[in-house]
């Protein structure tokens, strides 16, 4: 039996009440945190109020304390911000890696800590080893719900004291845990999107905070073919929502956002699958996160560019500073600025860094 008090962030989904679950079955003494770190909705598409009232129902069911924080100043401040400022500066960026990293493995923790745990645990797909030199994050077992890529921005000291209990478990034996113990969310579905944004279009909520520039939508040949609304309102691969319709002389083929000129505020898009803009080998990030690196760095390294992506094989090609170029044996299609390319070496996660070009 393991000893040791648990703080589990408890979300009010599945994963987490299995976490909390499976830590008391392990022996240690558990306790469950909720963090709110969305305050402002007012169209009622949040759902941190049903979320609150699932995670007090599981820790009611596992007869566990249930502490509630709000961090939802820190969120806005070192998430939703700096999410925000990337769309009007014409990235894509991720707000489930800053949210990891600012929020859930900082304020989190820290609180956590201060309250006398020992330990934190959340119900992330991903394992940790706690080894003498530091901690090394570890992909999942099952390599379809692992979340290393949402962890890869996270500070390694902020692994020390954390555990991962479903890293060596797959969805539906976690599903099946869940129901066999009762747990009175066992059937609830998972959450999709940005918990900010909820079941709304993208493009309405962000047009409550960046206001429209609209501009010209240029083919490949550098003819005008539509209006944006604009360029924040679009990433680079995008298909939908371009209104262009059907053209003279054009294919009866889709469209894709090819590029986005600031400088003269014109979206570029492409009906060629295969343009050169869409597809790299070489992609460049800047600062890059090491996690651990290691020495030697080992020459054949892996990595993914989006969640779930199958695993690419890559090289670190150049050094300039923090800013890593990395050149992939196949070609990567829309490597968007503001997204991270998550480097591997085998199960082990090395880090991120934020694509640039």
């Amino acid at each position: 039996m393991k000893s040791g008090q648990v703080m589990v962030g408890l979300s009010g989904g599945v994963d987490s009440a299995v976490a909390a679950y499976l830590l008391k079955e392990q022996g240690y003494r558990v306790s469950g945190l909720f963090m709110v770190n969305w305050t402002e909705d007012e169209a009622g598409y949040c759902t941190s109020a049903e979320d609150f009232q699932s995670a007090r129902s599981v820790a009611e069911e596992l007869d566990i304390p249930l502490h509630r924080v709000d961090f939802s100043a820190e969120y806005r401040k070192r998430v939703f911000d700096l999410f925000l400022a990337g769309y009007a500066a014409g990235k894509t960026p991720n707000p489930d890696l800053l949210c990891n990293r600012e929020v859930k493995f900082q304020p989190f923790r820290e609180h956590a800590l201060r309250l006398g745990a020992d330990w934190v645990a959340t119900g992330h797909y991903a394992r940790v080893a706690h080894e003498a030199d530091g901690p090394r994050l570890l992909r999942a077992v099952d390599d379809n719900k692992d979340q290393t890529y949402f962890l890869a921005a996270v500070e390694r000291r902020h692994f020390e004291q954390v555990l991962f209990p479903l890293g060596g478990l797959s969805k539906p034996e976690v599903r099946a845990i869940a129901q066999s113990a009762g747990l009175p969310n066992h059937a609830r579905k998972d959450s999709t999107g940005i918990c900010f944004i909820g079941e709304r279009e993208f493009r309405d909520f962000l047009g409550q905070y960046l206001k429209p520039e609209p501009g010209a939508i240029e083919d490949d040949s550098g003819a005008v073919i539509g209006r944006h609304q604009g360029l924040a309102f679009h990433t680079i691969g995008q298909r939908k929502g371009l209104a262009i319709g059907g053209r003279r002389g054009a294919k009866d083929a889709p469209w894709y956002v090819l590029a986005k000129d600031q400088l003269r505020n014109v979206l570029v898009v492409t009906q060629d699958t295969e343009h050169p803009l869409l597809l790299t080998t070489t992609i460049v990030t800047q600062p890059f996160h090491w996690i651990r690196r290691p020495s030697p760095l080992p020459a054949r390294l892996t990595a993914r560019i989006r969640h779930r992506q199958a695993m690419q094989a890559c090289s670190l090609s150049a050094i300039d500073g923090d800013r890593l170029s990395f050149t992939f044996s196949l070609p990567q299609r829309a490597a968007v600025p503001g997204q991270y390319l998550v480097l591997y070496d085998g199960e082990e996660c090395l880090g991120s860094g934020e694509i640039s070009a």
